[in-house]
């Protein structure tokens, strides 16, 4: 992707679990760190998958917005990793910003006035999260592809879209959540909810499922 606009001098490249990172300077010195496309690292399942409940700095809160809106802390991390590396000033080339990558009408939804802000970014992300999980009945590929292109794709098509940025990114976020590549074969997926756990917890109960490989498990209804 490139920045469109006179005065926009690219620094670096590096790359990231979710994306390649950019940094650009204007011409008033504001820096903008932004991402382009999966690149590097990002199509590497290993790698991402031991990045399972990664520990920063963020960790106190996102326990305690966890907590409030009964969402599983590993599935919040799982987000933040596939969607900005843990990076607060990053900034997508759709214009999704902060750890959560929230869009400012998300942003706005959820009352988040500083989008880089980490807990507002933070809080509203869960939020959006937690109501996901409620409108997809904590199907984790359903609330994890509405996260990414909205609930009203997940609708339209009765599951994961078809898009190829939805079903990698569904793939790179459950692979970070359990641990270990997702569409495996063998692995298990988690059933129906269970009362008093939280939303995308491991409390669930667990089904077997064997899968073909190379096959992508978009749920159970």
């Amino acid at each position: 992707m490139r920045i469109a606009g006179a005065g926009v001098a690219v620094l670096f490249v590096a790359t990231m679990a979710s994306a390649e990172v950019r940094l650009a300077v204007q011409k008033d010195g504001r820096k903008i760190i932004y991402n382009v496309g999966g690149a590097g690292k990002s199509g590497n399942l290993n790698w991402l998958a031991s990045k399972h409940d990664r520990r920063s700095r963020y960790d106190e809160i996102i326990e305690r917005y966890a907590e409030k809106y009964r969402v599983d802390p590993v599935l919040v991390r799982a987000v933040i990793q596939v969607e900005s590396d843990f990076n607060p000033q990053c900034v997508s080339n759709k214009g999704a910003r902060g750890l959560m990558q929230l869009i400012p009408e998300t942003a706005r939804r959820y009352g988040v006035k500083v989008i880089h802000d980490p807990e507002q970014n933070i809080h509203g992300g869960i939020r959006y999260l937690a109501d996901l999980l409620e409108m997809f009945d904590d199907d984790l590929p359903h609330a994890l592809a509405a996260y990414n292109a909205g609930e009203g794709a997940v609708q339209k098509y009765g599951g994961v879209p078809p898009y190829d940025e939805t079903t990698n990114y569904v793939q790179r976020a459950l692979t970070v959540y359990y641990g270990r590549p997702y569409g495996s074969s063998g692995m298990t997926i988690p059933g129906g909810r269970k009362r008093g756990t939280l939303r995308g917890g491991f409390g669930t109960n667990v089904v077997a499922a064997v899968l073909l490989p190379g096959a992508k498990y978009l749920g159970t209804r």
